[in-house]
Order: structure tokens, then sequence, then C-alpha cells
């Protein structure tokens, strides 16, 4: 398989946004793009003086550190947003995954960018996917650098990691991310089951013919792969009566109509 059948392959949503995040980083740290025009500044964005520069509600979230950060940053940023929205029952449904990446994403700007005048704000995203699969899978055991441990417990792992490698202020803001991720896990999960709300937050139709496949498209999922089914208008199309053999459809497609519903009533072996 060529990389561009590897590419196409991915998830749709997980391709996209780590793709992005490569082709705005690159550039930009090897100095072809002054990092002051993609990163987060309020003023530029909340301003009736000038043109506001809308692009900041989206590059902060895609832009990863310099150095190593160019390579880790896309590295987790795919493997927990493919693993979620190819894997998770939450986002079972087209297009959920991309409700929840727009949601968590809004929260983001608001804590981080408006609130803590963050400037980069990929570290809170990942921080948010981290935190959405330890919920998912909770118990499963893997290793962050030379540790291993259970899934749990990684959105901490990564705070206190940031904590001692960069500095607390720089925790406060990926804590964003944490945050944002329980947002959308109450609002979704936890309220409407254990409190007794109304789930609001739900995928319009508009954004789920975005992401719907054609039947019979393969879609890789966490247990291998899947086909689309039919659509549902094809799928409450009755089933047509055979005609010679009576009664209604049965439950094997082929055997109760055409052909087969015509014949006779057929001879037993061995009679006479």
């Amino acid at each position: 398989m060529s990389a561009t059948d590897m590419f196409w392959a991915a998830p749709p949503v997980s391709r996209t946004i780590t793709a992005a995040a490569v082709l705005l980083s690159v550039p930009t740290w090897m100095g072809f793009i002054d990092p002051y025009y993609v990163v987060f500044l309020r003023h530029q964005l909340f301003t009736l003086t000038s043109l506001p520069q809308i692009w900041r509600l989206v590059t902060p979230l895609i832009l990863t550190g310099p150095k190593l950060g160019m390579i880790l940053d896309p590295y987790f940023l795919y493997t927990y947003g493919s693993q979620l929205e190819t894997g998770a029952a939450r986002f079972s449904q087209p297009g959920d995954f991309f409700v929840y990446l727009v949601f968590v994403c809004l929260m983001i700007l608001l804590l981080g960018g408006v609130y803590l005048q963050g400037i980069m704000l990929l570290s809170p995203l990942t921080l948010a996917l981290a935190y959405t699969y330890a919920q998912e899978n909770p118990n499963r055991q893997l290793s962050y650098f030379i540790i291993t441990f259970s899934a749990k417990w990684l959105p901490y792992a990564m705070l206190a990691m940031t904590f001692v490698m960069a500095s607390p202020q720089e925790a406060l803001l990926q804590a964003t991310g944490l945050v944002a991720a329980h947002a959308y896990d109450f609002v979704t999960k936890i309220w409407p089951e254990h409190g007794g709300g109304r789930q609001h937050l739900v995928t319009p139709l508009f954004v789920q013919r975005w992401f719907v496949q054609p039947a019979g498209v393969p879609q890789q999922r966490a247990f291998g792969t899947a086909f689309s089914g039919r659509p549902a208008a094809a799928q409450n199309v009755p089933q047509q009566q055979g005609g010679g053999g009576g009664g209604a459809g049965g439950w094997a497609s082929g055997f109760s109509g055409g052909n087969w519903g015509t014949r006779g009533e057929g001879q037993r072996l061995g009679g006479d």
C-alpha cells in the first residue's frame, strides 16, 4: 500500500487535523511563516478597529511545538484521535467525533485562549483526546515514555510531565483540555444518564451527511473492517411477494420470491 493509499484509508477527521498540523508547523518553525500570524491573540481576533483575523480560531489548535514537538505532537494527536474516531462507542454515528472535536476546541479557546491568554493550544487539545481515550479504555495497559500504567492515569501523567519539563503555567493551560473533555462527557453522558437531564448536544443531520459512507464502502473500526449498510430508505422497502409460493417474504433473500417462489411443490426424494 502506497503512502497516498494509507493516508486516504485513515479516519477522515484525524488524518485531516494531523496533516493540517504538519503542514502548518513545519514551515512555521523552519522560518517560512512568522509564528506571530498563527498563534492566538485576542486583540487581533476580537477587534472593531480592523478586520478580525478569524483564522486564529483554528491555527493555534494545530500549531505544534518546535524541534521534537513537530514529531511528537502530530503523533499523539493522530494516535488518540484515530482510536477514538474508529473505536469509541460514543462516536458510533457519522459525524459524532467531529462534533466532539468542535465542542472541545471551543471550550479550549474560551478557557485557554480568552481566559488564560494562551497562544498555542494544541497541547490542551491533545490532553482532551487522551482524557476521552482514557475514559473509553480505563484498564488498558500502555506505555508513556518508559513508564507502564493503566490508561486511566494517562492524562494526569501528561500533566505531570508538562509541569516538570515546562512550567506550572503551561500545565495549567494544558489542563483546560481536561476540563473541556470532561465538560463534553458531562453534557452527553453524565447529566443525561445520571442526572435526569436531556442531551442537548447531538450531531446535526447536515453534519451526519458529510460523513455518511455509501453502502458497501469499507470502514476501519477498532474490531476490524466494517462495511456500510444500505441507506435507511432502502431498508424500509417491503419485500416483494413470491409469485406462486404464497405468503410473506422469508428471512433469507432469494428463497421466498423470484424464480424460487414460482417453483412447484416438488417431489420427495426416494418416493414412488
